[in-house]
């Protein structure tokens, strides 16, 4: 068919729809070249028409033709309201699969809408002569063929971005002139709803776009014309000759305005011009919250974390319980409605029809009745998202039962279904405004108008409040704040280390802190664990069904994971994530995952896939065992340390302190040789050598460290000033000394030549050797051992095993500790930390141990330092390691390269061999040589038997 033919057939038709929309539609197929729906499928389960069930009224399917992945269309009869027909569309848009594209038609127009999320909606109109153009033809081929090609190319998030930059402007704009920031943001925050609204059609005739440019050359009238829309929109009214619905719902609650600079309307004026109907609330809080807030200004432009992410704890905790739930109600529904269509009598069959509609209700209400809680809800992220969740599990529900035979209803479940507290206050309106926008846009794309008298209401079940602790308005006292009634608890609290939180929190909320979840929580724990413990004791109180909350990472282990294993004894963890990509603040960081209940359920995940338990650390076992109930075994007390915290500078360039090293005695008749250490940190380790030398006044007094001159006056001026400001009180009187002595640390390496040592943190599990007069930094941690045995089983592959899943991490790189690394590892029987290393020296096993040990200690030193690259120049006082310094600038670049961690990055194979020999020998010391050799030895195998180790050790303590 040509261009012509079609145009001449239906240029004068005036077929109704029943009559003419296959036929119409089968012509373009002809015209456009295209295969008709029976042409390619003719089971219809992929393109067809009439797609979608035939009710009982007799009522036709949910679009006159579908094809899955491409369109939804739907034909209406001469000169019938295309919109209507849209809207129509929407309704049962779900449906059809989400299609990318809506398509309207009456046999002389056609429209063509897009449909993907998160992206900008645009429309395509073709009347009957723009088929004479080859390029709308091919426009409409694509619907047909390949909608990719209609996919708008800019975002929605893009839209969001670009907006809230033009905001923060403005935000910054008026509070540069003097204005209060929380007016600044509540003013601003109602210029984005009246863009919003204007745009969906709330407000009428492009009024707000309007006024603005009636001031853009007298920007002294802007105040006064918003304050008038204001006003109107705070109750309803008038504005000029326009009526303006009802609004309010707090955010209009006055006609306050602030006044605008001419640059200010520009900026305005450019922001409404943008198509906000398709703004995405999903992360709209979050970036005007950074504009808003001068505290988050440096964020914009940064990174946020997207709607997939957060769905990782929304689709477990809401979505996927209540889906599965009304699968089981549709089928009893189906069996009800089945068997009315076979009763024999009106009566029974009115009795079965009675029973499905019940039953549906009865799923209705408990949705409309439904609660989202998050206890940290910051601009609104996850309760938009669990919001919108909610909404299209309802327009679900109601789709099923109309296609079962019952009447649809009316979408029930709106804003008051999600409940946050923020302390926030900018935070808190956001997110109260983006819900507003996400529920109305929601209601608009799916074919409903939203709800009016008001179109706004308050929304007070979004608090601005601190979630963990409250003043008693009766004795003016701190108390554990309570948390509102919930079904489920989502969110993402704020992440903040036990070691942080004084300083960012203040001494005196931390302590009050501390001391009311006192006995129920460690005070050495993060932050965000408190929000665990209150929603597990809600959990436990069955006044909740589920949560599901974000961590950092480190919840895995240490005095974290404790807060967990109540859960996993008592309750479930039954979906997580060990170790995920997160936004926090504009920054990635590495976080957990975790939903947990006090009712066990059949299905458990971890990392996406079905285990059968997860663990306290975030992990799960083919083997059944949960490893983080390994304890400490005394053999091994008393022998590992994390080295002392400096808090300040005391550690100096080696060319300084070689300068005070050879300065004539001090008045007390000592060298400053009593004062300084060479100091090792975590990159000494990793990397090169920086060669730099420690400040230690150990636990002498000021007055008589003053009398090591230089090191003291070194102190005086670099370090007091800054302890002076230290919220320790100890830290600040003592300000000469190190934060933490490390007397235990000391006392325990005084008798080595040679210690352990190994970073905290790294990205390999990295043991080497220092002299025994080194103090390590606070993020080394020192064994006090000088034997080549205890090296190697410490540097074995089962020791490095244990570390890891007993460990937790920073970001991506395990972190060790004494106590839940080395302190619950069962080393060889006989060969155990408590025993001298001359008591074992000639046993075999040791002997293997140690050679294999030394080895690979020689191999890596050779490699690290190779001698014609290398001099060793005696340290200029005596009894301390000679320095190794490059022979000239050419091995001095080549050395540079020359670290641990680039070579276990590249991991040669005489590394991986001399690795293969220790990792034998210590199989062997276990009696598992022959397993190991034969590859029967599994990394969860090697746990498995470790930990009956420990276990059998522990019990026998």
């Amino acid at each position: 068919m040509t261009p012509e033919d079609f145009i001449r057939k239906w240029g004068k038709s005036e077929l109704k729809e029943s009559a003419g929309a296959q036929q119409h539609f089968l012509d373009l197929c002809a015209l456009l070249e295209e295969p008709a729906p029976a042409d390619v499928d003719p089971t219809g389960e992929r393109f067809c028409f009439e797609k979608g069930a035939t009710k009982s009224t007799g009522g036709q399917g949910f679009a006159d033709v579908w094809k899955r992945g491409h369109f939804g269309w739907e034909y209406k009869g001469p000169k019938k309201d295309l919109d209507r027909a849209h809207r129509q569309l929407l309704t049962y848009s779900v449906a059809l699969e989400n299609p990318p594209l809506l398509v309207v038609c009456d046999t002389k127009k056609i429209i063509i809408r897009t449909n993907w999320t998160n992206t900008i909606q645009e429309t395509h109109a073709l009347e009957l002569d723009d088929l004479l153009d080859a390029g709308k033809r091919d426009l409409l081929k694509a619907v047909l063929s390949d909608p990719e090609r209609l996919k708008p190319k800019k975002t929605r998030t893009q839209l969001t971005a670009d907006a809230a930059n033009d905001f923060s402007a403005l935000a910054q704009s008026l509070r540069d002139r003097g204005h209060e920031p929380h007016q600044v943001a509540h003013f601003v925050n109602r210029l984005v709803f009246c863009m919003f609204a204007e745009d969906v059609g709330l407000l009428p005739n492009k009024l707000f776009q309007k006024a603005l440019e009636r001031s853009e050359y007298k920007p002294e009238k802007a105040e006064g014309y918003l304050r008038q829309l204001f006003a109107a929109m705070k109750d309803g009214g008038e504005f000029g000759l326009d009526d303006i619905p009802w609004f309010n719902g707090g955010l209009f609650d006055s006609d306050e305005a602030l006044p605008l600079t001419h640059d200010d309307v520009a900026l305005t004026l450019k922001a409404a011009k943008l198509d906000w109907q398709d703004i995405d609330p999903s992360i709209l809080g979050t970036l005007f919250e950074r504009g808003l807030d001068p505290s988050k200004r440096s964020q914009l432009g940064a990174h946020y974390t997207d709607r997939d992410k957060i769905m990782m704890i929304v689709g477990p905790v809401l979505v996927e319980p209540l889906t599965a739930e009304w699968e089981v109600e549709k089928e009893k529904i189906a069996a009800d409605t089945a068997k009315a269509d076979k009763a024999k009598s009106k009566a029974a069959k009115t009795k079965a029809l009675n029973a499905a509609e019940r039953r549906y209700q009865a799923f209705i209400e408990k949705l409309v009745n439904f609660r989202v809680l998050d206890p940290a809800c910051g601009s609104g992220n996850f309760l938009n998202l669990s919001l919108t969740a909610l909404k299209d599990l309802e327009h679900t529900v109601n789709l099923d039962a109309e296609a079962m035979g019952l009447p649809r209803g009316f979408p029930r479940v709106g804003p008051e279904a999600v409940k946050g507290i923020e302390i926030n206050p900018y935070a808190a309106e956001l997110a109260r405004v983006s819900i507003w926008i996400g529920e109305i846009q929601w209601m608009r794309r799916n074919g409903f108008d939203a709800g009016r008298n008001p179109i706004l209401r308050k929304l007070g079940n979004i608090e601005c409040r601190d979630a963990l602790i409250e003043q008693d308005p009766e004795t003016g006292g701190w108390r554990e704040a309570e948390w509102p009634d919930a079904d489920v608890i989502v969110g993402n609290p704020p992440f903040l280390g036990n070691k942080k939180m004084i300083s960012e929190l203040g001494e005196d909320y931390v302590s009050t802190l501390r001391e009311i979840y006192k006995g129920r929580i460690s005070s050495g724990v993060d932050l965000v664990l408190y929000w665990f413990q209150k929603a597990w004791e809600k959990l436990k109180a069955d006044k909740l069904q589920r949560a599901g909350l974000v961590a950092t990472n480190s919840i895995r282990g240490g005095a974290n994971r404790e807060v967990l294993k109540p859960v996993v004894e008592d309750g479930q963890i039954f979906d997580a994530w060990e170790d995920e990509e997160w936004t926090v603040d504009g920054a990635a960081v590495r976080v957990s995952l975790v939903c947990f209940n006090a009712t066990p359920v059949n299905a458990v995940r971890l990392n996406g896939l079905h285990v059968a338990q997860v663990y306290s650390d975030l992990t799960a076992s083919q083997e059944n065992f949960d490893i983080t109930f390994a304890g400490g075994l005394v053999e091994n007390k008393g022998v590992s340390f994390q080295g002392p915290v400096k808090v300040g500078s005391f550690d100096v360039e080696g060319k300084l302190a070689r300068a005070w090293l050879q300065f004539p005695s001090n008045p007390n008749g000592l060298t400053n040789e009593h004062v300084l250490r060479p100091w090792t940190n975590g990159m000494d380790i990793t990397r090169r050598p920086s060669g730099r030398w420690i400040i230690d006044f150990d636990e002498l007094t000021s007055i008589d460290a003053s009398l090591f001159e230089a090191p003291f006056e070194y102190v005086v001026s670099e370090i007091k000033p800054i302890r002076a400001k230290n919220r320790d009180r100890q830290r600040r009187e003592n300000w000469w000394r190190l934060g933490r002595s490390g007397a235990d640390l000391k006392a325990a390496t005084s008798g080595y030549q040679r210690v352990i040592l190994t970073p905290r943190v790294s990205k390999y599990r990295l043991f080497i050797w220092r002299p025994g007069r080194v103090l390590p930094d606070s993020a080394v941690v020192a064994i006090s051992r000088d034997d080549d045995t205890t090296f190697g089983i410490l540097h074995s592959k089962f020791h490095e095993l244990w570390s890891l899943r007993m460990g937790t991490s920073l970001e991506d790189r395990p972190r060790y500790t004494p106590t839940t690394c080395f302190e619950t590892f069962p080393f060889p029987e006989r060969l155990t930390p408590n025993i001298p290393a001359e008591d074992y020296a000639n046993d075999p096993r040791a002997i293997r141990i140690a050679e294999a040990a030394a080895r690979l200690n020689e191999l890596r030193e050779n490699w690290l330092n190779p001698p014609d690259l290398v001099k060793r120049v005696p340290e200029v006082v005596e009894g301390y390691p000679d320095r190794i310094l490059p022979v000239d600038d050419a091995a001095e670049k080549i050395l540079k390269k020359r670290t641990l961690t680039n070579l276990y990055n590249e991991r040669p194979a005489w590394l991986d061999n001399a690795h293969k020999a220790l990792d034998a020998a210590v199989a062997h010391s276990y009696g598992w040589e022959e397993d190991f050799n034969a590859g029967a030895l599994t990394d969860e195998e090697i746990l498995k038997r470790l930990f009956e180790l420990n276990k059998a050790r522990e019990a026998a303590q």
